[in-house]
């Protein structure tokens, strides 16, 4: 089988390679990742999967798009969904151009992640599925995420602390926020 494996990362890739490898599925890594920002984390996250993927010997396509303004442009009124649009994007092209040329099939990294929506990842794959004539290949790589995860750190591939968007890595700092906020109101009334 052909696979166009959407790729958001070097780290989330490595199981899912390993595991597919294991199938003898010939893989293609896919990077079209307009919801990564700030650009130094999109350049940081690019570079890390060029690097692993040539190493490791797979083929990489790289749909270069820094969409920062179309992408808040597109979540800005439903920030809490967001992950929909986000999911939706990403694999409407990685199926798209999977249907033009050529592959048996497309899949996504992000299907090893803990933090994600998988059921919503999953309809989204199989509607375009049936959009692009094209197959969806699902698997539930979560098992494997912390293995992964160790194996990345262990290759030492570049480790990003939170999905990718800027509205994720603030959520990433919400406990932190909250406690400064806290002091400086504190700090506010020593003053007054």
């Amino acid at each position: 089988m052909k696979l166009l494996l959407h790729t958001c990362c070097a780290p989330c890739s490595v199981y899912c390679v390993d595991e597919l490898k294991k199938e003898n599925i010939d893989i293609t890594s896919y990077w079209y990742n307009p919801n990564i920002h700030p650009y130094k984390e999109y350049e940081a996250r690019l570079e890390c999967l060029k690097m692993y993927d040539d190493k490791i010997g797979i083929p990489l396509i790289i749909d270069d798009y820094y969409g920062l303004k179309e992408f808040c442009k597109n979540v800005i009124d439903k920030i809490d969904n967001r992950c929909g649009y986000c999911y939706l994007c990403r694999l409407e092209k990685t199926a798209r151009y999977a249907k033009e040329n050529g592959y048996d099939a497309f899949s996504t990294t992000l299907l090893i992640s803990p933090y994600q929506d998988h059921e919503l990842l999953r309809k989204t794959g199989e509607m375009l599925s049936e959009k692009y004539s094209v197959k969806f290949l699902y698997r539930d790589f979560r098992p494997g995420f912390r293995e992964g995860q160790n194996k990345a750190r262990e290759m030492g591939l570049y480790m990003q602390k939170y999905c990718g968007c800027v509205f994720s890595e603030e959520e990433r700092y919400e406990k932190l926020i909250e406690k400064n906020k806290n002091i400086n109101k504190e700090f506010n009334k020593k003053t007054k």
